[in-house]
């Protein structure tokens, strides 16, 4: 998150709210880098709504409207194969491509 109208000289925070901010998402208010301070998971949760502002530091009225984006949780393999049941018969053949 970033707005033109920071210039460097510390007059905007950025602010962040919705599903998971300060718990699972939290944004430095002086350079409005979001971070995720857990791994996240995407059987638990798909996806997560955010919305980030820019707002003066010293009247904390905004300098821009809210910005909504979805942070979108990629899958990873992290569950092992599970084969109920077997026994299973493959065959590949001799010279298969990759």
């Amino acid at each position: 998150m970033h707005t033109d109208l920071d210039k460097g000289e510390s007059a905007v925070k950025y602010t962040l709210s919705g599903e998971g901010a300060g718990t699972i998402f939290t944004i430095d208010q002086i350079t409005g880098d979001i971070h995720a301070l857990r791994s996240l998971d995407r059987e638990e949760k798909p996806y997560y709504t955010l919305r980030a502002q820019a707002v003066d530091i010293e009247t904390n009225r905004p300098l821009e409207p809210e910005s909504e984006f979805v942070i979108k949780v990629q899958d990873i393999n992290d569950n092992e194969p599970k084969f109920l049941e077997g026994p299973y018969t493959a065959s590949v053949p001799e010279m298969s491509p990759v």
